[in-house]
């Protein structure tokens, strides 16, 4: 998803100053599963990005939207950058570096729990050679760490920073815990702090752009994708076919079909996400379907099924069909 002709005419430099009024767009990046998707939702205060504890987990740039009284600070959430092994990967990997090149700020994340590695230093060298952007190191999870492993970890990215980038490094370091709201806060002044002169970019009130059709299929998959074996995730793509209201429902009481495809590339796979008499699959529905109608504000009938497209990751033709 592109980031292009999003700025109201005249966003840029030479722009007046709103008042002190400060709007853009922040992105962040990490190795997969060093939370960025929860770390959007918890700066949001609401889930618009799914999150789970299987690595690249996020397919779609979801946008999360903050709102102050002074700023607008407009989050993209992007899959995890690392090395694809398949076409799937490479696009996604292509994704990220579109959006890179179009936002205002960088936020890059690295777990406090971990010690940097090799996709660390791929991704900051990545980031080195974006010139004048700023970056923000950010590291996350810090409620699963003590004070002394988190100040480490601190130093650790300072000088990560210094290697590729000079003796300036990072912008800032920010250490934050989306669990339990540490310095989230604090995140968002600091990310604030780096986005232009603007007018609002979107409506007051306005959480996300995705289409509903991507946040519930993306709801799905998370439902998914809770319990499961670890190969599922990367094989696992889900499409909305179609939402249907209910004819001769009230107007204040909408009733509305969602008929949705879950496709996976073997058929060992659909046997685990139907599960023993179809109870795995009756699960994952009555789970996303709390969550789909509190996204419509409506009660839903939620329809899935279950195909196999073979090796869909790797065929250009079936990856266009399902939104790749």
């Amino acid at each position: 998803m592109s980031k292009k002709n999003n700025r109201p005419a005249g966003h840029g430099s030479d722009t007046p100053d709103y008042g002190g009024y400060r709007a853009g767009f922040s992105v962040f990046v990490g190795r997969p599963n060093a939370g960025k998707s929860t770390l959007t939702n918890a700066l949001v205060g609401q889930k618009v990005a799914i999150t789970s504890a299987k690595p690249q987990t996020t397919r779609h740039t979801i946008r999360g939207i903050v709102h102050r009284e002074d700023a607008q600070l407009v989050l993209v959430d992007t899959p995890g950058l690392h090395r694809p092994r398949t076409l799937l990967g490479k696009r996604l990997n292509d994704l990220v570096a579109d959006t890179l090149a179009e936002v205002d700020a960088i936020g890059f994340c690295l777990p406090a729990n971990e010690k940097i590695g090799p996709g660390d230093k791929y991704i900051a060298a990545q980031l080195a050679q974006l010139g004048r952007k700023p970056v923000i190191a950010i590291v996350t999870k810090a409620d699963l760490v003590d004070r002394q492993a988190l100040t480490e970890q601190l130093l650790a990215v300072a000088a990560l920073g210094r290697e590729v980038l000079g003796e300036e490094g990072w912008k800032d370091i920010v250490p934050v815990s989306a669990a339990d709201g540490f310095q989230v806060g604090t995140l968002a002044d600091v990310l604030i702090s780096h986005m232009p002169p603007s007018p609002p970019l979107y409506p007051d009130g306005h959480l996300t752009d995705e289409p509903e059709a991507v946040m519930i299929a993306e709801l799905i998959r998370e439902a998914a994708l809770e319990g499961v074996r670890d190969e599922l995730p990367h094989s696992l793509a889900v499409v909305v076919d179609e939402i249907v209201p209910r004819e001769d429902r009230p107007e204040d009481r909408p009733f509305l079909d969602v008929r949705v495809n879950l496709y996976v590339e073997r058929p060992s796979q659909k046997a685990i996400i139907i599960g023993k008499g179809g109870a795995r699959l009756r699960e994952v529905g009555t789970n996303a379907r709390k969550a789909i109608e509190a996204l419509l504000g409506a009660r839903i009938y939620l329809d899935l099924h279950v195909k196999v497209a073979k090796d869909w990751q790797r065929d250009p033709k079936q990856l266009v069909k399902l939104g790749f």
